[in-house]
């Protein structure tokens, strides 16, 4: 499917050409973490440590006073915020690197995330794609970073969008 001169499609991600090192994505909107949230992660990957799901424990007994939003709801919000940036077009993600929980998230903070592209390398074994290599960073509310986390996402080349359906790929058309 073509677009004409009136037509606008949402960019959903990026073809490798679009990724420039040093290149920032500001990620919108945030996301304000509810207790909610928290707990249905926790039940979702079962992971029923009390800093995270009991209330009384964590005011008795951490240095917070509180309940600690689990880490990888935080990673996986931002994973997600990054998408639409990032890896919306991406044929895989090959690798997280690293990942730093650098402060701790509480129930009522709001996530915002940003990535930098760090590296971009066209593919040695075929010339319609190549490895984009990003650091995403999320922060609350006052700007204090809470992770952090480096991955290589596998990305297209425009050629490879251009015989596999575009932007919008199996999008289909309205009958009209």
């Amino acid at each position: 499917m073509t677009t004409t001169e009136k037509e606008k499609n949402m960019q959903f991600g990026r073809f490798f050409e679009e990724f420039e090192v040093g290149a920032i994505y500001r990620h919108w909107p945030g996301k304000t973490v509810t207790e909610y949230d928290d707990h249905l992660f926790c039940l979702l990957t079962m992971n029923h440590h009390p800093l995270h799901i009991n209330s009384h424990f964590a005011e008795e007994t951490t240095e917070f006073g509180r309940n600690v939003v689990v880490g990888n709801y935080v990673y996986s919000l931002l994973l997600g915020m990054s998408v639409q940036d990032v890896s919306g077009k991406a044929i895989a993600n090959l690798e997280i690197e690293s990942l730093r929980h650098v402060k701790p998230t509480f129930h009522g903070d709001t996530i915002y995330g940003e990535t930098e592209v760090l590296e971009v390398t066209p593919s040695k074994s075929k010339d319609d794609r190549g490895v984009v290599y990003v650091e995403t960073r999320g922060y609350k509310q006052d700007g204090q970073i809470v992770c952090i986390f480096r991955r290589k996402v596998l990305v297209p080349k425009r050629s490879y969008g251009d015989t596999h359906g575009g932007d919008q790929p199996a999008r289909p058309l309205p009958h009209v």
